[in-house]
């Protein structure tokens, strides 16, 4: 694992296409701007964590995943 540290407006490049900016610190909180291509998903964890859960379960089961259920879930986990 690569450890950076980075100030407001400062930037972090993976690989040609993704840079990462630090927009703002604020009372221990971080906020960045992405930019990478439309065809890389780009997820906070605890939604990418529930989208391969809703994956799993739609591997094994014939209805299709409801995207408002998820979303509603999401935002139940973050409080």
């Amino acid at each position: 694992m690569l450890v950076l540290s980075r100030r407001v407006g400062e930037t972090i490049r993976i690989g040609n296409d993704i840079s990462v900016r630090v927009v703002e610190i604020q009372r221990g909180q971080v906020r960045f701007a992405i930019d990478a291509p439309r065809h890389i998903p780009v997820h906070r964890e605890e939604i990418y964590r529930l989208v391969q859960e809703e994956n799993r379960a739609a591997a094994t089961s014939t209805k299709g995943v409801d995207a408002t259920a998820l979303w509603r879930r999401s935002r139940r986990e973050e409080k």
